[in-house]
């Protein structure tokens, strides 16, 4: 296919961490078919993801999947102009899955095979959402394993302007979700349970690190509420699990909106997406709400569908990458630790 013609159907798979997912998406913006299977009910007896398990139920499940997507679509393998699947970051073995899948499909096809970053492909969830959405852009992206600040100046440059130094902030939720007792998976359950708590009711930590740095550190909050529980239970000083959902929370919320509001003044943007798993987090999104009424900014954050993880996202971000060349040959493997790319501010 020629980068020029319209109508480019990819199919895209997605097999990072729990969902097993395979969508497929026209010219990077229009949803012909979103289907995932989610194994959220096999790991919550775990309290969290089991890798081999994931694994093996995507082996299960991949085939299946792709073929409502295609039901779904109403259309065949013919039909198909190429295929994308995430490379990372994630579960290595989940992973694997999914791209000796599409590597296979792409080769029996004869298809072009886009492999897509993870994190870029929460950015692009946008893209189907809000399809007047153009770069440039400043993004604020909050997963489970990511926290990262960054211009998206058009759709292949990235300018890097903060990372996650330890904990990100998905993976704080989930640890202080264990230990207050909440099932997997424990960001939905705290923010919950926030809804219905005192945000004061615990002074915890805002950890803003040099005065003009925009990465992120969260250990040092999750280590504060469990000293804090530690504390409470030692002296049978009573508290409610709500309280400090709400005041955990809180904390978190007021690093990733003071940050995002002081990167958007400094590089003078006004557009402003917000994405990852936990862009689905209530208390955030009235925040950056908030936060754009203060300051006049353009906001977006995907609907809930979106927000978690999906192939529809990998198929949007595969249609650019398709177009400004950056397609995969037959040595595409996992790579668990994958980055955001992109060029450190420092450089700019």
């Amino acid at each position: 296919m020629k980068e020029t013609e319209q109508n480019m159907k990819i199919l895209s798979i997605e097999s990072s961490c729990d969902e097993t997912a395979a969508a497929i998406i026209e010219d990077g913006r229009r949803i012909l078919a979103n289907q995932v299977y989610t194994q959220i009910a096999i790991h919550r007896k775990y309290g969290g993801v089991v890798p081999e398990i994931a694994s093996r139920n995507h082996v299960m499940k991949m085939p299946f999947v792709i073929q409502d997507a295609l039901d779904e679509a109403q259309l065949t393998f013919d039909d198909l102009d190429a295929v994308a699947v995430t490379k990372g970051p994630g579960l290595v073995g989940a992973l694997l899955v999914g791209v000796s899948t599409a590597k296979a499909l792409a080769y029996a096809l004869d298809k072009p095979l886009i492999g897509v970053n993870h994190i870029e492909g929460h950015i692009a969830a946008n893209y189907l959402a809000f399809p007047e959405l153009e770069p440039p852009f400043l993004a604020l992206v909050v997963s489970g394993g990511h926290t990262n600040l960054v211009i998206v100046k058009d759709y292949g440059t990235n300018i890097i302007l903060g990372r996650t130094r330890d904990d990100a902030a998905g993976e704080a939720f989930d640890k202080v979700a264990r230990v207050l007792g909440y099932p997997y998976p424990g960001g939905p359950a705290v923010d919950q349970a926030a809804q219905a708590g005192d945000p004061q009711a615990i002074d915890f930590p805002r950890v803003m690190l040099e005065k003009d740095s925009y990465d992120f550190s969260f250990s040092g909050l999750k280590s504060a509420v469990l000293n804090e529980l530690n504390h409470r239970k030692m002296k049978h000083i009573p508290y409610k699990r709500e309280d400090v959902a709400a005041s955990f929370q809180a904390a978190v919320l007021d690093v990733l909106t003071e940050k995002t509001v002081r990167c958007a003044e400094a590089y003078g943007l006004k557009k402003i997406v917000v994405a990852g798993g936990v862009s689905a987090n209530k208390g955030l999104r009235a925040r950056m709400d908030a936060a754009a009424k203060q300051h006049g900014w353009q906001l977006y954050y995907p609907p809930l569908s979106l927000c978690t993880d999906n192939a529809a996202m990998i198929g949007a971000r595969a249609y650019y990458d398709f177009k400004l060349g950056r397609t995969s040959g037959w040595d595409l493997n996992a790579v668990p630790g994958l980055e955001l790319p992109g060029i450190d501010r420092n450089r700019v």
